[in-house]
C-alpha cells in the first residue's frame, strides 16, 4: 500500500496523567488552580485538587506597575491552592489581558506543480506563515492553522498525500505587547515558579463556557474585567477573532463614586448589592445608602434613590459594549460570531449586563460559566473564573495549537528536522511546537 494512503490518526497529542498549574492575573483578583488529569471513559479530564484567589495589587489594565506588590498577590494565590491541594507546583500557565491582545490573519499559498503534498511542503507553509508575521514591540501567544487548501478546496485536515497545483493554509496568530507580557513573566518568576505558557484570557475563557456546538456555528465571547473588556470570536470549532477594549467593570465603579459622591470601596460595594443595567418600575421609590467621601466634612450617610445609581451604570456599559462592536465590525468579524454571545467574567455579573449587550450588538446573550470541570466549588464556579478554568480544559483537552511554551521574546527560532516517520496533525503540531 503506498505510504500516503495508511489511515492516519487525528487524535490530539496524547497527554499523560499529571498535576499541572493555571493562574489568572486580574486588575481585581488573582486566581490559581491546581488540576490533576484522570481517566475517565470519554478519556483524560481534569479535576481540580486546589483553589486560591487572593485580590490582586500591583497590576492595572493586565499591567504590572509594581512588581513586589504582584508578586505577592501571585504568591498568595499560589500558596492557598498548594496548601489546598496538599502539594507544591513548579510549572504554570498565566492567563492574562495585557498588552492589548489582538488577531492577525495570514494565508499561505505555494505552488505544489501537480505533485504530492508532502511533509516538507507543511513545514515550508507554516514557516512562511510565521516569517510573515512581523510586529515590533508584539510577542506571539497563539498560532492556531485554521483550515489547509488544495487547489482552493478548503477543509482539508491533512493535505499530505494529496496532488495538486497549490497548497495552502489560513493561520490566526494572537499577538500582544511584548514589554507587559514580560514584566507578567518576570514577576511570575520572581515566586520561584517556571511560566510554562501565557494564554490570552478570552481565547481561555471561551474554552471553558461554550459548548461544543456554540463553537462550531459560531459565537462571540466578551470576557469583562476591571480594566479591559476583551472580545473572542469561535467559529467552526476554532477561535477566529480577538480583540479587548480598556474599559471595564472599575470604571463602573469609579462613575458610581463620583455621581454618588462616595468612597471607591462603597461605590463597589452598592454596585453589587444594589446596581442593575436595566430599569425597573420601582426605581424612584427604593432609596440606597451611601457615606460622605473622607473629608468632605459631610456627618451622615447620604441618600439616593436607585434609578440615578442604575443611570450611572448603563451608560458606561452600553459605551463598553459600543466599543465592542465597533471594534468588530471594523475588523469585518462580527458576522463570524452568529447570533449567539456569552458573557464571562465578574464583570458580568451585574444583573441586567447580558440583556443590556444583547440589546446592543443585536444577539441572544447569556452568563457564561466553567462547565464540565469536575473539583470546583460553588464559590469558584461563577464567570469571574472561567478564564483560569479554561487554562485547565486547554491543557488536558484544548484544541491543538502551532506554538507552544512560553512566549519567545527574542526574534530567533531554531527549526528542528521533521522526522518522516510521524504522522497525523498531531506530529505536525508537535513538530511547530518544537521548532519555534
Amino acid at each position: 500500500m503506498l505510504s500516503f494512503l495508511k489511515p492516519r490518526s487525528d487524535a490530539p497529542a496524547v497527554r499523560k496523567p499529571g498535576v499541572f498549574a493555571g493562574l489568572d492575573i486580574g486588575a481585581s483578583k488573582t486566581t490559581c488552580f491546581i488540576a490533576k488529569t484522570e481517566q475517565t471513559l470519554a478519556g483524560l479530564r481534569p479535576r481540580v485538587i486546589g483553589v486560591g484567589h487572593v485580590s490582586t495589587k500591583g497590576v492595572r489594565a493586565g499591567a504590572v506597575v509594581d512588581m513586589d506588590a504582584a508578586a505577592a498577590s501571585v504568591r498568595g494565590a499560589v500558596e492557598n491552592a498548594e496548601a489546598m491541594a496538599g502539594q507544591t507546583v513548579t510549572d504554570i500557565t498565566v492567563s492574562a489581558a495585557a498588552g492589548s491582545p489582538s488577531s492577525t490573519r495570514i494565508a499561505v499559498d505555494m505552488d505544489l506543480a501537480s505533485r504530492e503534498v508532502t511533509d516538507r511542503d507543511l513545514r515550508r507553509a507554516l514557516g512562511e506563515a510565521l516569517r510573515r508575521h512581523h510586529e515590533p514591540g508584539r510577542v506571539m501567544l497563539h498560532a492556531l492553522p485554521l483550515s489547509w487548501r488544495v487547489d482552493g478546496h478548503r477543509g482539508v485536515k491533512d493535505p499530505r498525500g494529496m496532488f495538486g497545483e497549490t497548497l495552502g493554509v489560513d493561520v490566526h496568530i494572537v499577538s500582544t505587547g511584548a514589554d507587559p507580557v514580560q514584566n507578567l513573566v518576570a514577576c511570575v518568576e520572581r515566586c520561584q515558579l517556571n511560566v510554562a505558557g501565557v494564554v490570552a484570557a478570552p481565547y481561555a475563557a471561551g474554552l471553558s463556557a461554550l459548548s461544543a456546538d456554540e463553537m462550531e456555528l459560531g459565537v462571540l465571547v466578551i470576557d469583562m474585567g476591571a480594566h479591559v473588556t476583551s472580545a473572542a470570536i469561535f467559529n467552526e470549532g476554532a477561535l477566529q477573532h480577538l480583540d479587548c477594549v480598556p474599559a471595564g467593570g472599575a470604571h463602573v465603579t469609579n462613575d458610581i463614586a463620583r455621581g454618588l459622591s462616595t468612597p471607591v470601596s462603597a461605590a463597589e460595594r452598592i454596585k453589587a448589592l444594589h446596581g442593575c443595567a436595566l430599569d425597573s418600575p420601582d426605581d424612584d421609590r427604593v432609596m440606597i445608602e451611601a457615606p460622605p467621601v473622607a473629608g468632605s466634612g459631610e456627618a451622615g450617610m447620604a441618600q439616593h434613590p436607585r434609578a440615578l445609581l442604575n443611570a450611572i451604570i448603563r451608560p458606561r456599559l452600553e459605551e463598553i459594549f459600543e466599543l465592542i462592536r465597533d471594534r468588530l465590525d471594523a475588523a469585518g468579524a462580527r458576522e463570524a460570531g452568529g447570533r449567539q454571545m456569552v458573557l464571562t467574567g465578574g464583570a458580568a455579573q451585574l444583573p441586567g449586563t447580558a440583556e443590556l449587550a444583547g440589546r446592543v450588538l443585536g444577539k441572544q446573550a447569556r452568563i457564561g460559566r466553567p462547565a464540565s470541570l469536575a473539583g470546583l466549588g460553588d464559590a469558584v464556579s461563577g464567570p469571574a473564573f472561567s478564564a483560569c478554568a479554561g487554562v485547565m480544559h486547554r491543557h488536558v483537552t484544548g484544541p491543538v495549537e502551532a506554538i507552544a511554551g512560553p512566549p519567545r521574546f527574542e526574534a530567533r527560532t531554531t527549526i528542528r528536522r521533521f522526522e518522516a516517520a510521524d504522522r497525523g496533525p498531531a506530529a505536525i503540531w508537535r513538530w511547530f511546537a518544537e521548532s519555534f
